[in-house]
């Protein structure tokens, strides 16, 4: 008696990937409305920095060049995690999901070094709440980003998101990499136009 070959398996549906791409759009969208506002007030203000910034504020530019420096390296970082995921490299994937992490982590702390050294009153003009509401908005993204990183990593130690099974992993990646462009334009307008 002849058999029917079985029935090729479903293409793999791709939910964690799609959802994360709409969450990066979203979180792109927040920024922009952010930005747009404060160059709004800015303009109303006066339109320089002199007219614009509170008095004797000074921004830190080394750690905000740092700090984008730092994001598109953890960017390339979590790149390298998708290439060992894909290879089915768990030791090289859980190396790189590391130094991702603890490149967030170090762009979380220039931030607070940025917070220490100048000082905004948040009650004098508005400067200080659009300037905390921006920059405090990039750092609720990238701790989603350290969650992201942290479950990928669990994911992959444990031998589930390797080869074929990689999504977490690719995720992730597209969360850093709208990560990079998202704070690309914050350090822009916040930090380098001022």
């Amino acid at each position: 008696m002849l058999a029917l070959a079985p029935a090729p398996a479903p293409p793999r549906r791709h939910q964690l990937l799609v959802g994360t791409a709409f969450a990066v759009a979203a979180a792109g969208m927040l920024v922009a409305g952010e930005l747009a506002l404060y160059m709004q007030i800015r303009d109303n203000a006066g339109g320089s920095t002199a007219k614009w910034l509170p008095a004797k504020t000074v921004v830190p530019e080394v750690a905000a060049n740092t700090m984008l420096v730092t994001v598109y390296a953890a960017s390339l970082f979590v790149q390298w995690a998708v290439y060992a995921a894909s290879r089915g490299d768990r030791r090289h994937t859980g190396y790189a999901l590391g130094i991702t992490g603890v490149m967030a982590a170090a762009v979380m702390t220039a931030q607070a070094r940025i917070y220490d050294d100048m000082a905004v009153k948040v009650v004098k003009g508005p400067y200080g709440p659009l300037f905390y509401g921006i920059t405090g908005t990039f750092l609720v993204l990238l701790a989603i980003g350290l969650g992201f990183v942290l479950v990928a990593a669990v994911r992959s130690l444990g031998g589930r998101a390797s080869g074929a099974d990689r999504e977490i992993v690719s995720a992730t990646a597209l969360w850093f990499h709208g990560l990079s462009v998202v704070f690309t334009f914050v350090w822009f307008v916040v930090y380098a136009v001022k």
